[in-house]
């Protein structure tokens, strides 16, 4: 069995390179690839100033991306799925890469927006001219998509974990490095980043700083997978009712009343329950521009180990009525259905 969780950690490391490992995992995939070794290894201290690297190169030949990625990966998946058979290669890739793939590929496009974005807004004189309208995001994005993923190929890499000699090369760079682009005469390779937060679910996810950093100040902000300004992280920790209600973008909105807590912003702002029952009461946020919050305020009938009761919050859909409405949906069931013997 592949160690997914071995690749797991391969996905997420931070922290510098091993440089002379890396570099000799490099060289082992043009070896293997039957090119030349590159004679410049370049490093770079995000995939931002990697794609400012490859941009300023000069004598370094074309990409040789297919050559020491792209077909030795499509060549061994077919060899091994031949080998295995159509079921076999699916419950092979069932308990290695598809166990990565949704966190690896999802992360892999958040970096590349947040290049993009940084590069055309922050560093507009390394863009080139273009008479076209999004001729510079293009070009910017256009390098991206040509770079290996190194320890974001984490995925695929496990499903041939001990299964292909020809890909142990990509692998070796995969464990010590980033992302990294092979032309004929140089490689521009980047370091990993200094800097990981994520949430139970995998997301990047960090409300008092970066989720994801590099050393060279590249960086992702984002709450609970949702990217966010910098900025406007650090007015959580002072959020008000007030500057809740007027802020007008309504995914900022439920940022804001997830970090603030919907139990506090309804106590804080005065609001009234629309409904109560046996089941709880059923409570009502209006949103400019935005659909109202429901939410189901019920007392947990068990005691805690002090005697008293626990008050759960639940959101509901905004088209709840009634609080036994809304209890009843946190079970997939109908009002009509919904008969407790206890609550708890």
């Amino acid at each position: 069995m592949q160690d997914v969780d071995m690749w797991r950690a391969v996905a997420t490391a931070t922290g510098p390179a091993d440089r002379a490992a890396a570099e000799e995992g490099l060289r082992l995939a043009y070896r293997t690839a039957g090119l030349a070794e590159p004679e410049r290894i370049i490093w770079a201290a995000s995939p931002r100033s990697g794609v400012s690297e490859v941009r300023a190169l000069e004598g370094a030949g074309r990409s040789v991306r297919d050559e020491v990625r792209t077909r030795p990966w499509a060549e061994e998946r077919r060899r091994v799925h031949d080998e295995l058979g159509p079921a076999g290669w699916t419950e092979l890739w069932s308990v290695t890469g598809a166990r990565l793939w949704d966190g690896t590929r999802a992360l892999a496009e958040r970096i590349r927006t947040g290049v993009v974005d940084d590069l055309l807004a922050g560093e507009p004189a390394e863009v080139p001219a273009d008479p076209a309208p999004r001729g510079a995001e293009t070009a910017i994005r256009l390098i991206l998509l040509d770079a290996v993923l190194g320890q974001h190929d984490a995925a695929w890499l496990a499903a041939f974990d001990g299964r292909s000699e020809r890909l142990e090369g990509l692998a070796r760079v995969a464990r010590q490095a980033c992302w990294w682009w092979p032309f004929e005469k140089a490689v521009v390779i980047c370091e990993r980043p200094v800097e990981l937060h994520r949430d139970e679910a995998g997301r990047l996810d960090h409300g008092e700083g970066p989720a994801l950093a590099f050393s060279d100040g590249f960086a992702l902000h984002a709450w609970r997978g949702m990217p966010v300004p910098a900025a406007f992280l650090h007015e959580l920790s002072s959020l008000t009712p007030q500057r809740i209600r007027t802020e007008e973008n309504a995914e900022l909105r439920r940022v804001m009343l997830e970090y603030y807590g919907y139990d506090r912003y309804l106590d804080e702002s005065g609001a009234q329950p629309v409904h109560t029952d046996e089941s709880g009461t059923l409570w009502r946020i209006a949103l400019t521009d935005d659909e109202d919050v429901v939410m189901v305020e019920v007392l947990n009938s068990t005691p805690e180990p002090d005697g008293t009761h626990r008050t759960y919050w639940l959101r509901v859909p905004p088209t709840t009525r009634t609080a036994r409405e809304g209890v009843a949906w946190t079970f997939g069931l109908a009002e009509q259905a919904y008969e407790p013997l206890l609550q708890t």
